[in-house]
């Protein structure tokens, strides 16, 4: 396989790999706030991604994939709120085991990894552009 083609490919691995984590991210970040609809019932719980090593049999590449995407299984937190529909019997409503201050770095982290990704791709599709230009 063509070393620059190989360079697509990890690097769409990659981007296709923290895509993946974003959406996770995202749908965190819009259930941070999720209750229960019933006393007692448990909220939202925070999802989790993993990713695996993949040899790429063609180029012998290593490529990312998803290996998982889990659940958390942290604590929820606890707030008193008799009021609320979620609450039990002693006033207490669980809440979501979601921090967006975690989520948001995390977030951060899974952008840079996308354009680390996306320069790498970029810059092997130039050098190929260069080669090409060279063998005319």
């Amino acid at each position: 396989m063509d070393p620059l083609q190989s360079i697509a490919k990890i690097a769409a691995s990659g981007m296709t790999a923290q895509t993946s984590r974003l959406r996770v991210i995202s749908e965190n970040v819009a259930n941070a706030d999720s209750t229960g609809t019933t006393p007692g019932a448990d909220p939202f719980r925070r999802k989790t991604i993993s990713f695996s090593e993949l040899i790429d049999s063609n180029s012998g590449g290593s490529l990312v994939t998803v290996d998982d995407i889990g659940r958390d299984q942290s604590p929820f937190r606890r707030d008193y709120d008799p009021a609320h529909p979620a609450a039990d019997e002693t006033g207490y409503v669980k809440r979501p085991n979601v921090d967006p201050i975690i989520e948001m770095a995390n977030m951060r982290e899974a952008s840079r990894n996308y354009e680390a990704n996306m320069n790498m791709f970029e810059a092997g599709r130039r050098m190929r552009s260069q080669m090409l230009d060279l063998l005319k």
